[in-house]
């Protein structure tokens, strides 16, 4: 590892109670993106780091890392995927100063949502913020078995974001304040990862077997109580100063369908899988015809920013 990157690395995780400096975080943002620069040595430093007593330095030495996982060249995130174990911060707690007690329980939340996002980079093979987006993207050209595989994976890193929590009061300092802006952003991008396959996996829906059916009408519960978390998400972006233009506005999904998804899978568990296409009324061409246009203009009404 280069000195200067090794320095930077030290100089961003001070003690400090400030975030970690913009200068410090581009020069660790460029030495990994270099061609054949090892990220082994960074990544076990910022590790170390985490092992402090200090809540600053453990809660900057989380910033520097998710920025890193963000804005650095993939092998970085690739590299924390293959570890064992990344972060063990569940029982951690500075009892030294009085802030460090409520610091600590975003420490133990943030950790956790970044252990989150680098299992997810295992099981996906990718990090699915930075995916291709959009009618050919990856969410949306997924088979049946890879969303069903996907969407938990997704949905566990969103509610370890949400878990996060943190009301406009708390967010008193510029670490916590930078560590919610990069979820703030991570939020935008999992969400429209996550919508996306909630489309494609409706889009498939009426063709799967029961056992699927039983699979993604239990998904598409959870994202119906997801949008509504984050809304609350977004309204405490809002309060704290994020510009209006970078929170978008979106519709909640329809409740309505969760009904004739249901009776759908009543159907399918009745006839033991065995039915022809469109063989009863609510599965006719004419209602999946409105299904789809009313997903259609849900989709349509959802604009994320990739900032």
């Amino acid at each position: 590892m280069g000195s200067s990157a090794s320095k930077a690395a030290l100089r961003a995780t001070t003690n400090e109670p400030t975030e970690p400096e913009a200068k410090h975080l581009a020069d660790l943002t460029q030495y990994i993106n270099e061609t054949n620069m090892s990220v082994e040595h960074l990544a076990s430093v910022l590790s170390e780091k985490t092992g402090s007593s200090s809540w600053v330095v453990v809660f900057k030495a989380l910033v520097t890392t998710h920025h890193l996982m963000v804005h650095g060249d993939e092998r970085f995130i690739q590299h924390l995927a293959s570890r064992n174990s990344l972060f063990t911060l569940h029982n951690f707690l500075d009892d030294s100063v009085i802030e460090g007690y409520s610091m600590s329980t975003f420490i133990r939340r943030y950790s956790r949502y970044l252990n989150e996002k680098s299992l997810a980079y295992r099981f996906i093979a990718s990090d699915i913020t930075k995916t291709k987006r959009g009618t050919n993207g990856v969410m949306r050209t997924m088979n049946t078995k890879e969303l069903l595989n996907t969407l938990p994976v997704i949905q566990t890193q969103f509610d370890a974001l949400l878990n996060f929590n943190a009301n406009p009061d708390e967010l008193t300092n510029g670490i916590i304040h930078a560590a919610f802006l990069l979820l703030f952003k991570d939020s935008l991008r999992l969400f429209a990862a996550y919508n996306e396959g909630i489309l494609n996996l409706l889009d498939k829906y009426f063709n799967m077997r029961r056992s699927q059916c039983k699979e993604s009408l239990d998904i598409y519960i959870k994202f119906l109580g997801r949008t509504t978390k984050l809304t609350q998400f977004l309204k405490v972006a809002e309060q704290v100063g994020i510009y209006q233009s970078n929170i978008p506005y979106f519709t909640q999904a329809p409740h309505s369908l969760i009904e004739a998804l249901k009776q759908h899978l009543i159907y399918l568990e009745k006839k033991n899988d065995c039915l022809p296409p469109y063989s009863i009324p609510f599965r006719g061409p004419q209602i999946r015809e409105r299904q789809t246009a009313r997903w259609s203009n849900y989709s349509k009404q959802h604009r994320w920013h990739t900032c």
